[in-house]
């Protein structure tokens, strides 16, 4: 355990907060918590601080999880499914890491990106037509075999090769392949997130690259963050779903274009 101040730990617990209700309404908690941890502890391996990033947001992801599965109607099987798909997509794509240049990658998911958020402002409609609708989010076997192996395969192999935004594709994907409300589909992510993060943080624990006990404190803020984002999302709905995935698709964007430009 580094020797930490008083400040950068209360900000870190802070940043850790806010990450886990960013992760539970929308996903894209990451693009908070890991600058925070590498701005707070700056002389720390990279691999520490992505051990302790993960140790930490496993455990509001599954918080988040379990507060969604208990109110909303989400297919749990379903989600497993393309939760080990996507781990071993991101198995792959780390595979692959070391071959790619994230310079190349960076502009590319930024034009997605802004496709994005110019589809959802453009579709005020998009993630609403299953709210309330337990017909609506009836699939074809089609759809679901899409689901797994593209959904969790493809943006699992992203994880792995990139990272950036993956639990705001994830939501994206899912409300556009299975035909899901915003808030289902956040549901959704965040057991896909369990599945992806537990079995990253398996592989990090093994290489002894957490910092367990900054982790546990952090990962309490991290929690509370996560109940309280989930809970807000089920009470207020997709219109507030959909806000939020605005706000995080135009930081996400603005982010890896400072990355890409100021790097």
């Amino acid at each position: 355990m580094p020797e930490i101040t008083l400040t950068v730990l209360v900000l870190l617990c802070l940043a850790a907060t806010a990450a886990g209700w960013i992760d539970a309404v929308v996903g894209g908690g990451g693009l908070l918590l890991l600058p925070a941890l590498l701005l707070g502890l700056p002389h720390v391996p990279a691999a520490q601080v992505l051990g302790t990033n993960k140790a930490v947001a496993v455990v509001g992801t599954t918080g988040a999880a379990v507060t969604y599965v208990r109110r909303a109607p989400v297919d749990v099987r379903a989600a497993v499914r393309i939760g080990l798909m996507a781990l071993a997509g991101s198995m792959a794509g780390a595979f692959f890491a070391a071959g790619i240049s994230s310079d190349v990658l960076r502009p590319v998911i930024m034009v997605v990106l802004l496709a994005v958020a110019a589809f959802v402002l453009l579709r005020p409609s998009f993630g609403r037509a299953a709210d309330g609708d337990a017909t609506a989010r009836r699939v074809t076997r089609a759809r679901a075999v899409t689901a797994v192996v593209l959904v969790g395969g493809g943006i699992g192999f992203y994880d792995g090769l990139f990272g950036p935004g993956t639990g705001t594709f994830l939501v994206l994907a899912l409300t556009a392949v299975l035909h899901l409300d915003l808030v289902t589909a956040s549901a959704t992510a965040k057991i896909v997130n369990v599945c992806t993060n537990a079995g990253a943080l398996a592989m990090f624990a093994y290489q002894g690259t957490v910092l367990w006990q900054l982790a546990a404190l952090m990962a309490v803020f991290n929690l509370a963050g996560g109940l309280l984002g989930a809970r807000m999302a089920l009470s207020r709905g997709s219109g507030f779903v959909r806000g939020v995935l605005l706000v995080v698709v135009i930081s996400l964007v603005a982010k890896l274009g400072f990355d890409q430009w100021a790097g």
